[in-house]
């Protein structure tokens, strides 16, 4: 035993050293704080200022930036003047682009509420009422990286909070056993992990990333079981918690204290996780209803995280950009709405089945989109002048579209809805004035909005 009065005792150093590889949660802490950076923490602890509607938030994300007229924005304009660059409307695009490229796509009213959804997504147009589309977002920057940080982290530099970390700083966790926010993606998108990262806030609420192409957990997730008994393992973390703690006393290094939570819901998730993240756990049915497929994993890994306690779950579409159709963009984009189409319907149906609907709010969207003129031929530039996202679930009005691009679906033109305003309206649903979920960082107050944002109340229920 160690006398912790002896002046032989060793340093932290040594004695981490010395634990060789016996404490596999060492391992998974590094992989929830894989880039801490936080501030000391203010004491602040914020406070809900309306009743909430949502409890949790899933993202589905749309990398790459999908054409809204394909989908869920239809206008026949287009194929009217294929070919043409009418001059009512100015066409400037980042890169020089040619005329109208049709859409070859059809729409149909769906549900009670006769929304319009392209033919490319049958199963989700059973859900239409529960949709709110709103088809007049803009971004300012048409590069994925800016468009990326703008849509994840409210600003289109790298070093701010994102929202998933905004959120779980105001709302805190539901289950101390699991991250509270966590980022699934097959591979690495564009700008990788500074798109989940917690900036200056705690390194507590810095996004888990996980790789689910591999459906075993024990794979999906490095180091979660560690090589000595659970017993053993506790005894070592206690210790490590010490001497953490008295090196956090004594030197005041503000990424230490987020170190210590993280491994302590790294052992916590030895258990827990492997229980979660085992979608072979469900039974048949309900994996045939999400499909197969990484997007389809990732939607059902979705719903079993929230109905678990997650805050904030992510799910990108796939490595790199996927929806990046600068070329054979027709081809793709029937591909890749295959993919979408039944897990998405299932992940909905499933969450309103469970009762998780009224208080899970679901947001669909890329990071800009496309235009509606051709580039080389068959593809299609990005747009960010207007594009659509949708919500559903908690206090959102379904079965509804808000707002309009021009006739050839290239500028927001009606109840323009700029990311900033997205942003505000999401955590208004999660009871907060955005203008007040603030962090002192560097003399000032942060906020996710920055200094813009305005509440969409006419979508809210």
């Amino acid at each position: 035993m160690i006398d912790s009065s002896s002046s032989l005792l060793p340093s932290r150093r040594e004695l981490i050293q010395t634990l060789g590889g016996g404490l596999g949660a060492l391992g998974l802490a590094h992989l929830l704080t894989p880039q801490v950076t936080a501030s000391a923490p203010t004491g602040h602890k914020p406070t809900l200022q309306f009743a909430p509607r949502a409890r949790r938030v899933i993202q589905l994300f749309m990398n790459g930036g999908p054409f809204a007229p394909d989908l869920f924005d239809p206008k026949p304009a287009i194929n009217k003047h294929a070919g043409q660059r009418p001059k009512e409307v100015n066409l400037r695009t980042e890169n020089q682009t040619g005329g109208l490229m049709p859409v070859p796509f059809k729409f149909n009213r769906c549900g009670k509420s006769g929304l319009e959804i392209s033919e490319l997504l049958p199963h989700l147009s059973r859900c239409a009422d529960d949709l709110c589309v709103i088809r007049s977002l803009h971004t300012d920057n048409p590069n994925h990286g800016p468009a990326l940080f703008l849509m994840n982290n409210g600003s289109i530099t790298p070093t701010r909070p994102s929202m998933g970390s905004w959120f779980l700083y105001g709302l805190g966790t539901e289950n101390a056993n699991l991250p509270g926010y966590v980022v699934l993606c097959p591979g690495r998108p564009v700008r990788f992990a500074e798109l989940w990262s917690s900036s200056f806030l705690p390194g507590e609420y810095q996004g888990t990333y996980i790789n689910h192409t591999d459906l075993d957990p024990r794979r999906m997730i490095p180091y979660l079981h560690g090589s000595l008994p659970l017993e053993a393992q506790r005894r070592q973390l206690d210790l490590m918690r010490r001497l953490n703690e008295r090196h956090l006393a004594e030197r005041g290094d503000p990424a230490l204290e987020a170190r210590i939570k993280a491994m302590e819901t790294a052992f916590r998730m030895q258990t827990a996780a492997t229980d979660t993240f085992d979608i072979a756990r469900e039974p048949p049915r309900i994996r045939d209803e999400y499909g197969r497929g990484h997007f389809a994993n990732g939607c059902l890994l979705a719903r079993r995280l929230a109905e678990r306690g997650v805050r904030f779950v992510q799910v990108y579409y796939g490595n790199g950009q996927p929806w990046d159709t600068h070329r054979t963009h027709n081809e793709l984009t029937r591909n890749l709405s295959r993919d979408i189409d039944q897990p998405i319907a299932a992940l909905l149906t499933d969450l309103k089945r469970r009762g998780l609907l009224d208080d899970t709010l679901v947001l669909w969207s890329g990071e800009f989109g496309r235009t509606s003129t051709s580039e080389s031929g068959d593809g299609r530039d990005h747009n960010h002048w207007g594009f659509t996202a949708w919500l559903a679930g908690a206090g959102v009005k379904g079965g509804m579209a808000y707002g309009a691009t021009d006739d050839f679906g290239f500028r927001a033109v009606t109840d323009k809805v700029h990311v900033h305003d997205l942003h505000a309206t999401i955590l208004h649903l999660l009871g907060f004035d955005h203008e007040k979920l603030t962090f002192r960082h560097a003399g000032r107050d942060f906020r996710l909005t920055d200094v813009h944002g305005h509440v969409v109340r006419s979508i809210l229920s």
